[in-house]
């Protein structure tokens, strides 16, 4: 069993509290990313996704997971546990000193998450208090014309990485 922390950083421009829409612990919002094989090595060809509503009974065992999944290359048996309640909004201060934010915890058991694709479904608030909602992510950035505060916002150079937590 290994914890795995999902981490981003980036640059807000006249924004803070980026996260998921509903929050970091939102049940429905959808988590993609790859895995590797803790056995072989083997890198899912397709990302995967995992929400904490989604939860599936274990092939042995009572136990539970959001997601149970077996290596397409050597036949092991894998799942990932979302632990919510560790992850928060990336604020302005974060993204001016550029320090990783934790997002999610992952428990992973004979998986390795990696590559974490930005999507839709994040929300945002500028410095003058306007909230952006259902901001996409996907190409890597965001810009947007905040009337309120009567300035440019934006989200750009976004980074991501999983790291293990003991």
């Amino acid at each position: 069993m290994v914890n795995f922390m999902l981490e981003i950083k980036g640059d807000l421009e006249n924004l803070t509290n980026l996260q998921p829409e509903g929050g970091c612990n939102d049940p429905n919002f959808p988590y993609y990313f790859k895995l590797k094989c803790g056995n072989c090595g083997e890198l899912s060809q397709k990302e995967t996704c995992v929400t904490l509503s989604e939860v599936v009974q274990l092939p042995k065992g009572k136990a539970t997971a959001n997601l149970s999944q077996r290596c397409k290359f050597c036949g092991r048996d894998g799942s990932v546990l979302m632990i919510p309640g560790r992850g928060r909004a990336v604020t302005d201060e974060d993204s001016e000193s550029g320090k990783f934010v934790p997002i999610m915890m992952f428990d992973c058991r004979g998986f390795e998450p990696t590559g974490f694709s930005f999507r839709d479904g994040w929300t945002a608030e500028s410095l003058a208090g306007t909230k952006f909602e259902s901001i996409d992510l996907s190409d890597g950035d965001f810009v947007e014309y905040d009337e309120k505060g009567q300035c440019p916002v934006g989200v750009s150079n976004l980074q991501e990485r999983f790291v293990v937590v003991r």
